[in-house]
């Protein structure tokens, strides 16, 4: 079985290769940092969508580092770029011990109820059977809700994925009402004495009024039918939407209490570094991300690595 690094290796292959693999070009064979040098790194780091302001903060540091101590070494400037990153990425939510990912789940609240929300096409109910497999394989007992009722296909495509994890759904016919589906899941879930409820949402534009309102009143429904749910709320980004992804997060923030994010598609993309700047500049965790299409593909995020492999 390969490593966690490997994966993340597998996962971030376009970004590193495309994008980061650019930086150890530019520093090889160079013993002196000039602005030009500076400069180039600053574009690449913008190029791999890290962001604007991440990128001068990084390239900041590293230009007060070589005024004060210079470097030997071409190894040791991209050592310091490495040691920036995972500063950035360390210094947000959740991210104190490496645990962000892992961290959120509480197993003395039963059922933990987890309600995943996000625009249409980011692979919501894809990582929704993802992340039941994960506790489904830690021993939990695990109950999705179905509350994506206006896609006809949307029950259908959710039961694939509960089979394939193992796991329970309860759904309702097409049309009904999203609210009431996520309340009759979670009083079955407290009867069924479940230990974890996924709730999937519809994928719906930041830009619909009225489709963010449902996301509110599945919200308000579940805090009625168990007075501190939902105690998660995951928003999935496209990864390969890039800088766009901040747009519809900070929307979606408006809207619901999120409490974490998974960025998927990883391993489609060059844009890998807009997981730096997703974390940072919404001051939110990252909890997971998807380096594949298979199974096991949902990885909890981890900062260290996830910079070790864009630069291995």
């Amino acid at each position: 079985m390969a490593s966690i690094l490997e994966k993340f290796k597998k996962g971030l292959a376009k970004t590193r290769e495309g994008l980061f693999g650019e930086i150890t070009k530019l520093v090889k064979n160079k013993y002196t940092v000039d602005d030009e040098l500076l400069e180039q790194i600053e574009e690449v780091l913008i190029g791999a969508d890290l962001g604007v302001e991440t990128s001068l903060s990084v390239i900041e540091q590293l230009q007060n580092h070589v005024n004060r101590e210079g470097f030997n070494e071409p190894e040791e400037l991209t050592a310091f770029l490495k040691s920036e990153l995972i500063k950035h990425l360390t210094g947000s939510p959740g991210e104190e011990n490496g645990t962000a990912a892992t961290d959120f789940f509480n197993p003395t609240i039963k059922p933990f109820v987890v309600m995943v929300v996000g625009v249409n096409g980011t692979g919501k109910t894809t990582t929704i059977g993802k992340l039941a497999k994960i506790f489904h394989d830690n021993g939990q007992k695990v109950l999705l809700a179905a509350a994506d009722t206006f896609r006809a296909a949307a029950s259908e495509q959710l039961e694939i994925w509960a089979k394939r994890a193992g796991v329970d759904v309860v759904r309702t016919q097409a049309g009904g009402d999203p609210a009431a589906v996520a309340f009759d899941a979670l009083k079955a879930a407290i009867a069924r004495e479940v230990d974890v409820l996924i709730v999937d949402t519809a994928g719906r534009l930041h830009t619909k009024v009225n489709l963010m309102e449902e996301l509110k009143k599945i919200n308000r429904v579940l805090g009625k039918a168990m007075e501190t749910a939902p105690h998660e709320v995951l928003l999935t980004l496209d990864a390969s939407t890039g800088q766009n992804a901040l747009l519809q997060a900070k929307e979606f923030k408006e809207t619901v209490p999120l409490t974490g994010l998974v960025v998927t598609k990883l391993d489609g993309t060059a844009k890998g570094g807009m997981v730096l700047t997703v974390q940072s500049q919404l001051d939110l965790p990252v909890r997971f991300v998807g380096l594949g299409e298979s199974m096991d593909d949902l990885k909890p995020f981890d900062s260290k690595t996830f910079v070790e492999a864009l630069f291995q």
